[in-house]
């Protein structure tokens, strides 16, 4: 299972499931992550919690720590952190 999240630095809007799917379609996007440089992470628990979503669809509160973890991660190492957003821990 491959799961794809877009969210808008700034934006008060949850994170949504851009791309999700198995097999060959788990391939692919993992291919197009990493052809383009996207994070890719493995954390089966999220997987789980976020194959549910509906592809355009928000995550569910439950995942939002999780996501949020990743994302300030993403942010960091691309050097885009909101400008007063500690991001937790160093």
């Amino acid at each position: 299972m491959a799961i794809a999240l877009s969210h808008d630095i700034g934006s008060d809007q949850a994170p949504t499931v851009v791309a999700k799917g198995y097999g060959a379609v788990a391939e692919q996007i993992l291919r197009l992550a990493f052809d383009n440089d996207v994070k890719v992470r493995t954390d089966p628990d999220l997987a789980q919690i976020l194959e549910v979503v509906e592809v355009d669809c928000e995550i569910p509160v439950q995942a939002f720590a999780a996501v949020a973890e990743i994302l300030t991660y993403v942010y960091r190492m691309n050097g885009t952190l909101p400008a007063g957003d500690a991001g937790g821990t160093s």
